[in-house]
């Protein structure tokens, strides 16, 4: 089985090859002949402190890197994973150096909406697609509650990520208070249908969503695996009705919070969820490593 790495600017400790299903490793739709390559993103968020820690993660994530009999690049094969890492802004070059020879890419973990101006301490999509950025994250939950991040300004960022040729993962997901209000769905579609206002069905291709129960994030607490597999379903309802059902069984919907190596095999079984976006394990390469080699039970 073979390993695809993106890193994404944020975060990856570790990567190795990994077995789902009979499809080579693909998500499956029953309902159209659709295969969902998965993929694994690593976010460092504010981590780590240095740059030579940072730099020291990405050797180290190498080093496993070349421990895999198999490996691919992004893009060369659907039938492997793929693995994106996110590090902070000023480690994104030299990070992108370490690993480009392994096949792997890097991300931004956000950007502003607009292309350039008197905007002191944002950072434009072209400023980090000029330094090799591949993906960029979106309405991740931390922007959204601690820099006011509103769905309308989340909607500019994915049109202007597409814009640029990148590739955005939108984040969405409920707080733990409206998670025990009952309104998770109603709250999931609201921020789908916001964030995703104006995007194409041809631009939807390059989108890839991450469900993240706010509640989830950073605590130790895991959403259910099977509850979580309900709410990418209901994910792919909302967009069906805003695209059709060929769109939405082809986007990849990846879980997020909390995952861990001990998690990560029961997620990854479930028929909806196409790979993790993953926080503080991201930062152990051998914990991330365990995490991209997941083990999903055959379907």
């Amino acid at each position: 089985m073979k390993l695809s790495l993106a890193l994404a600017t944020l975060a990856v400790g570790g990567a190795s090859a990994f077995s789902v299903n009979q499809n080579g490793g693909l998500r499956t739709s029953t309902q159209l002949n659709v295969f969902r390559q998965p993929i694994m993103a690593g976010n460092w968020k504010m981590n780590p402190t240095t740059e030579s820690d940072a730099l020291n993660l990405a050797i180290g994530f190498c080093a496993l890197v070349d421990t895999l009999e198999d490996t691919c690049g992004l893009d060369e094969s659907d039938t492997c994973t793929e693995v994106v890492l996110f590090p902070p802004f000023p480690f994104i070059s030299k990070v992108k150096d370490i690993v480009s020879e392994k096949g792997v890419t890097v991300g931004a973990q956000q950007v502003y909406y607009e292309d350039k101006g008197a905007f002191t301490g944002s950072v434009a999509a072209s400023m980090v697609k000029s330094v090799g950025c591949e993906y960029v994250l979106c309405g991740h939950s931390e922007r959204r509650t601690l820099f006011s991040d509103s769905d309308v300004n989340i909607n500019a960022k994915v049109k202007k990520v597409l814009e640029f040729g990148m590739k955005p993962i939108l984040c969405i997901g409920e707080t733990q208070e409206e998670y025990d209000l009952g309104i998770t769905e109603e709250v999931c579609a609201m921020q789908v249908s916001k964030d995703l206002a104006g995007v194409s069905k041809k631009d939807l291709e390059n989108v890839v969503l991450a469900y993240e129960p706010v509640w989830a994030i950073g605590t130790g607490l895991v959403c259910d695996a099977e509850d979580a597999n309900k709410v990418h379903k209901f994910i792919r309802t909302v967009l069906a009705k805003m695209y059709d059902e060929e769109a939405a069984q082809s986007i990849r919907i990846q879980y997020g919070g909390s995952v861990t190596p001990e998690s990560v095999d029961g997620l990854m079984a479930m028929s909806d969820i196409d790979g993790c976006l993953v926080g503080g394990a991201s930062l152990f390469s051998d914990k991330f490593a365990r995490i991209c080699n997941f083990k999903a039970t055959e379907e």
